[in-house]
């Protein structure tokens, strides 16, 4: 395992990924679709860019090449991203989910990335009353997801009608056009102004990662690449470096309480009788172990974030 922070991180990244890089031709770029604008635009970007990706985005640019790495992007609608994708105009793309299951099942799924989540949920005016999903049979519901709400539907032995929309799907119950609506929410803010409670969760969805099903060897391997500097900064996301003084009377208590990668690092203190541990915790379990630890008798703890994280 390696760990990447701020002061090691150019030397060490550079020689992990340098032999990877340069056995493939800088002339056989991946192709890889982003939003142009929305939700996802913004955050894709980061991503590529947090992988060490120099990206010269400027401005009402549709294409654009990678400086240090052979990737080539292309800024496109969100919606047409599955079907560019499928077609091999480009190689994968970063796309919602709720637009992948929507638009196409033509290409392959090969990364989640925790970002843009979201839900796709359905929503009817604040004063109807609602019991169940069942509440749902005989009315109207507009979306512009109606591939995905007709499976949800089906699969709950609903009967309701499917308004085909696009624009503004919030407005339809106030317009009298539906009795309800199935959209993205976020927040709930957009539903709350516009008299709506959420009801029922359809989708939960979160920006992915999507592959062309044809690809040759040498842009599988470009994936390979990608995927992995990927999933290094998911590792160092979810995780943090600890190190702890503590008594060596206490070690093995102590230990047992770290769920480490394989097992801590123990280095002897100028002070007799006391060691220095290194270890690195989940972030979701960071607050209860820190507390144990304490408890068993460990001092001066320090917790560092993890710019990379290499297993």
């Amino acid at each position: 395992m390696f760990i990447i922070n701020n002061y090691l991180n150019y030397i060490i990244w550079a020689y992990i990924c340098k032999p990877f890089l340069f056995e493939i031709s800088m002339e056989n770029k991946l192709k890889i679709a982003i939003q142009k604008s929305g939700r996802l635009s913004e955050d894709s970007l980061d991503l590529l860019k947090s992988c060490g990706i120099k990206i010269n985005t400027g401005l009402n640019k549709l294409k654009t090449t990678a400086e240090n790495f052979p990737l080539e992007i292309f800024f496109l609608r969100d919606d047409d991203i599955p079907k560019y994708v499928a077609d091999g105009v480009a190689d994968i793309g970063i796309v919602g989910e709720n637009v992948l299951l929507e638009n196409s099942n033509q290409v392959k799924l090969i990364k989640k990335t925790g970002f843009g989540k979201c839900r796709l949920s359905i929503a009817i005016p604040r004063d109807k009353t609602y019991k169940t999903n069942k509440s749902l049979n005989g009315l109207k519901i507009a979306t512009t997801y109606p591939i995905i709400l007709k499976k949800y539907l089906k699969a709950n032995r609903i009967k309701a009608d499917i308004h085909e929309i696009s624009g503004s799907v919030e407005i339809a119950p106030s317009i009298g056009l539906a009795d309800a609506i199935c959209d993205l929410v976020s927040s709930g803010s957009t539903l709350l102004s516009n008299g709506l409670k959420e009801v029922e969760v359809v989708l939960k969805s979160e920006a992915v990662i999507i592959q062309n099903k044809s690809l040759s060897k040498e842009k599988e391997q470009l994936i390979e690449q990608l995927i992995f500097r990927i999933d290094s900064l998911q590792g160092a996301k979810n995780n943090k470096y600890i190190l702890l003084n503590a008594p060596n009377n206490k070690l093995k208590s102590i230990c047992n309480l770290l769920p480490g990668m394989k097992s801590p690092t123990i280095l002897p203190l100028a002070k007799e009788g006391w060691s220095s541990i290194h270890s690195v915790i989940k972030e979701d379990d960071f607050w209860e172990i820190i507390m144990k630890l304490k408890n068993a008798g460990a001092q001066g703890i320090l917790v560092v974030p993890i710019e990379k994280m290499i297993i």
